[in-house]
């Protein structure tokens, strides 16, 4: 009775286990089992790993937007003050420029900008003011031109109030 005892134990332990007809070696799927663990560790780690990641994006996102804001505005005031060197009589590109030449670029710059550039990247390049100062600090001007007597002008000649 004990004989037939242990191999229904064995069968009602693990269903999945079949023994031999002869022998007494027991076959175990291990890869069934595999299977079966692995579903378990994907349903448990998918909404972690989906967590985790969505933590990152929200983490990082804000400084992200601001390294692609700071590259567009950037671009876009390469972009116009490239057009005002073109635009105006008596500067070119790689020049020393006088003082009343260096004005003439920047309002030409700021009135491009203000001509053709969506608002919200003349906001985010802090209003045609600060548009206008970008531009004066990009321009190579000659050793006595300064905010007073170059960008000032320029914002005036530009219908806009210095800052």
């Amino acid at each position: 009775m004990i004989r037939l005892f242990v191999p229904a134990a064995l069968l009602c332990a693990c269903p999945h286990a079949a023994v031999a007809a002869e022998g007494t070696a027991v076959v175990l799927p291990w890869g069934a089992w595999l299977v079966t663990l692995a579903e378990t560790v994907e349903t448990v780690l998918s909404p972690v790993l989906v967590a985790l990641i969505t933590g990152l994006v929200a983490r990082f996102m804000p400084l992200a937007s601001y390294v692609i804001a700071r590259s567009v505005v950037e671009s876009m005031v390469r972009h116009v003050t490239d057009y005002a060197l073109n635009a105006v009589e008596g500067a070119a590109k790689g020049r020393v420029l006088s003082v009343p030449i260096g004005s003439a670029v920047i309002a030409a710059a700021v009135q491009r900008a203000a001509d053709t550039v969506p608002g919200f990247l003349i906001r985010a390049a802090g209003g045609l003011p600060g548009l206008a100062e970008t531009v004066f600090r990009r321009l190579d001007l000659e050793p006595g031109a300064t905010a007073a007597n170059t960008l000032a002008p320029a914002l005036g000649a530009a219908g806009l109030a210095a800052r």
